[in-house]
C-alpha cells in the first residue's frame, strides 16, 4: 500500500475496525452482550430500546426484583457473587435522552460506587442500590 493519504486512511480504518471487532469479541466473552447480527440478516424493523419485553429477559420495574442475575460481579477480573444491583439514570451531556446503567457488583465493588457528576445533575437523576435477593439468602 501507497504511502499516501488514502493508504494511511484506509490503514486507519482498518485498525479501528479491528479494534471495533476485539471489543465486541471481548464484550461477548464477558456475556454481557448478544452476538451481533450477520450484514446479511434482515432487521425486523422494530425499535430496541432496551428493555426485554416479558420480566424472564430483563429486569422487573416497579416490584424491586432482579430475576436471573448474573453470578458473578460485573468487575473485570472479579470473581466473587453479585450481591447488588447498582442502576444509574441521567441526562446524557449530548442532550440525546436519558441514560440507564446497571451493573450486579460483590459487596467490595459496590462500596466504591458513588454518585457521579452532581454538579450538573437534572431532576430526573437516579442513584440506586438495590440488594439481589437470591445473593444475600445463598
Amino acid at each position: 500500500m501507497a504511502d499516501d493519504k488514502r493508504g494511511r486512511e484506509r490503514r486507519a480504518n482498518g485498525a479501528e475496525q479491528r479494534q471495533r471487532e476485539r471489543e465486541a469479541t471481548e464484550d461477548r466473552e464477558r456475556g454481557e452482550e448478544a452476538e451481533p447480527p450477520d450484514d446479511g440478516e434482515a432487521d425486523d424493523g422494530e425499535a430496541d430500546d432496551g428493555e426485554a419485553d416479558d420480566a424472564t429477559g430483563g429486569i422487573q420495574r416497579g416490584d424491586g426484583a432482579y430475576p436471573d442475575p448474573p453470578h458473578e460481579c460485573h468487575r473485570r477480573g472479579c470473581d466473587e457473587q453479585a450481591s447488588f444491583v447498582v442502576a444509574e439514570r441521567y441526562r446524557e451531556e449530548t442532550g440525546q435522552g436519558t441514560v440507564r446503567a446497571e451493573a450486579h457488583l460483590c459487596r467490595a465493588h459496590t462500596d466504591e460506587e458513588s454518585p457521579s457528576n452532581l454538579d450538573s445533575a437534572g431532576e430526573d437523576y437516579v442513584f440506586r442500590i438495590d440488594p439481589i435477593t437470591d445473593a444475600t439468602t445463598a
